[in-house]
């Protein structure tokens, strides 16, 4: 078996096919209008995009004009959005880093984490690394957006088995287990293609209480501003389908 972190491997071609559909311009229209709401900072202030994947929430906010940086393990990704960058005439900083190696220091007056980009790490302190280069790259007073799951929603709506079909003829089965001792979600994949291929991945993230997170971020000299249910500001429940914190790079003493 591969010792190599599912994450450096499952963030290509494959995941493109399986999520690209549920990602329709509109919703990332709508999440981008979301974030610059939640952040409130004008044009030309500097964020970071921490996982940013193919650009889908970078360059729209570089339109808007926004100075960003994309950072993100996937070279394939990167060279995908760098692509569309320069074909819609926008100018994004692009790095190719770990996200546990943040190559700035208080460069950013925001650092935004979208998608469920979080927890992916093996342990805890890694998690808190991460937070702790977030601080680093931040300005002083600058904000972290983090939109992640929300743990009680995982749980309550948690299921062993699904099959999405697909109008291509693409079928995804997968299998899950919550590991309860780590709080961590396991996902086995299985991709079959119409054409007979076929492809497994799997996936582990640690899924964090409200509580935890903000515990988190304090270590990591992050102080918690607010909470809500989605990107779009509404309240935190029980019901909420997701988690998104904004916390800010508390002075120096």
């Amino acid at each position: 078996m591969s010792d190599t972190p599912w994450y450096e491997t499952f963030f290509g071609d494959d995941y493109l096919r399986i999520y690209s559909p549920f990602l329709p311009a509109e919703r990332t229209d709508k999440e981008v209008d979301n974030i610059i709401s939640l952040l409130q900072l004008p044009p030309g202030s500097a964020i970071l995009d921490l996982c940013c994947g193919y650009g889908r929430h970078a360059i729209p906010l570089a339109q808007h004009g926004y100075e960003m940086t994309g950072l993100d393990l996937s070279k394939k990704f990167l060279q995908l959005a760098q692509e569309d960058a320069e074909a819609k005439g926008v100018k994004i900083r692009w790095r190719c880093n770990h996200m546990k190696n943040i190559p700035f220091e208080e460069a950013f007056d925001a650092v935004i984490n979208i998608f469920t980009s979080f927890g992916y790490l093996e342990d805890e302190e890694e998690d808190l690394q991460v937070l702790q280069q977030v601080h680093k790259a931040l300005k002083p007073e600058g904000f972290f957006l983090l939109d992640t799951v929300l743990q009680t929603r995982v749980i309550r709506s948690f299921a062993p088995h699904s099959i999405i079909h697909y109008n291509d003829g693409l079928i995804v089965l997968e299998e899950r287990r919550i590991d309860l001792p780590t709080s961590r979600n396991e996902v086995q994949m299985t991709i079959l293609f119409p054409d007979g291929k076929r492809n497994e991945y799997k996936q582990s993230m640690r899924i964090y209480t409200l509580t935890e997170l903000i515990h988190m971020l304090t270590a990591a000299g992050l102080q918690t501003q607010a909470y809500y249910g989605g990107l779009d500001g509404s309240s935190l429940t029980m019901d909420s389908r997701r988690l998104v914190i904004v916390s800010q790079k508390m002075a120096a003493t």
